[in-house]
């Protein structure tokens, strides 16, 4: 048995990956209308802060895993000298929790990322800004996502009013990227290892949109590059499960953004569009499995991120993208339908990259309503 701390789509979508391979997965949730509480029969409800919430659902578990990366790493250690067997554990996910520390250790060992330095006043950013320039990139050293946490100013005024909000922050140098590239790789505890193709994602309001697999026009040394990196940072930071390494691609080459240590929206094509799904690779990671098959199963997968509109009943329209395209494949995440929410995703495969983006485009857009 696995257990996944947090029931979000993620924990939902790594179910049905559990049912095939014969594993049962046990999910913490904080609530039972959460997106795989609705599916998941072995649903524990508690809080993951709470370290005897964690030992109590942990009870069991050949391995304990996270649909999330928000568990203290205190609670982590303390299970793991309880005898609990945790993936990833906490020296590995400390670098997916605190920007600071990850940014540290990269810099050490020789990965490209941009000028970073951590600030705590004004007089900080702009010495920060002298050696590098504005805008200068603000960000919360702890939590945030989806563009959350990351403020991009432009002058001592912007600054002084992102400083306000009283969180402790790390200033990077804006890169003006080409565009945004994420690359999927598994490690098993044996260190054992695999990579995903290197994909592009498109990002709009600080949201992933789309992913497209393989990312379009990438030359064959840069995502060899791409792989490499981010084994390195696998192997190095000890990390076991999946590993997601968003990047920029640059003029001058690539610069390594931000990591997540989890199943990840960027491997979502993964499903139908590869011959191991993200979802059991990282079981099978967590597991100590051999590890699957990373190959894509078409020339072009394209995933486009369902958003709530204004409109909740989406089912005529729901309908009538299943008629339109037999082909696409639909995945809601069970969340009640909220404008700008993301509820689920589609799938599209094929040969020619202008189709099949066309299409995925066609099902989110009508399933999304009008605006």
């Amino acid at each position: 048995m696995v257990g996944m701390v947090g029931a979000g789509q993620l924990a939902r979508m790594t179910q049905q990956a559990a049912i095939a391979l014969g594993i049962e997965l046990r999910v913490l949730a904080n609530s039972p209308d959460e997106s795989a509480a609705r599916v998941i029969t072995q649903t524990v409800l508690g809080d993951y802060r709470d370290l005897d919430d964690l030992r109590a659902f942990a009870a069991g578990c050949d391995a304990v895993t996270f649909d999330h990366e928000h568990v203290p790493g205190e609670h982590i250690r303390a299970l793991t000298e309880a005898g609990v067997v945790v993936h990833p554990g906490a020296d590995a996910l400390i670098y997916a929790q605190d920007k600071a520390v990850m940014r540290g250790r990269l810099t050490d060992i020789g990965v490209p990322c941009p000028a970073w330095a951590p600030v705590d006043s004004l007089s900080d950013v702009e010495g920060f800004a002298k050696e590098n320039g504005w805008p200068v990139v603000l960000k919360a050293v702890r939590g945030g996502y989806d563009g959350r946490g990351v403020w991009v100013v432009g002058s001592p005024d912007a600054a002084a009013e992102v400083l306000k909000n009283g969180v402790e922050l790390l200033a990077e140098a804006f890169v003006p990227f080409e565009r945004e590239l994420a690359v999927l790789v598994a490690r098993s505890p044996h260190g054992q290892g695999v990579s995903y193709p290197v994909v592009e994602t498109v990002q709009e309001d600080s949201i992933c949109v789309e992913v497209i697999a393989p990312a379009p026009d990438l030359d064959a040394e840069d995502a060899a590059q791409a792989q490499k990196i981010a084994l390195t940072i696998a192997n190095e930071l000890g990390v076991t499960g999946l590993l997601a390494v968003e990047m920029f691609q640059t003029k001058t080459g690539l610069m390594v953004n931000e990591l997540a240590m989890r199943p990840h929206n960027s491997g979502h094509w993964t499903i139908e569009g590869a011959r191991t799904s993200q979802f059991e690779q990282h079981l099978r990671a967590v597991l100590n499995l051999p590890l699957g098959s990373p190959t894509m199963t078409a020339p072009v997968v394209v995933m486009a991120n369902l958003l709530g509109g204004p409109d909740p009943d989406i089912f005529r329209r729901y309908e009538h993208v299943l008629a339109h395209d037999p082909g696409i494949k639909l995945h809601f995440y069970g969340k009640e339908v909220r404008p700008g929410r993301k509820i689920g995703h589609v799938t599209a495969l094929g040969t020619d990259l202008a189709e099949v983006r066309a299409r995925a485009q066609h099902a989110v857009t009508c399933l999304r309503g009008p605006v």
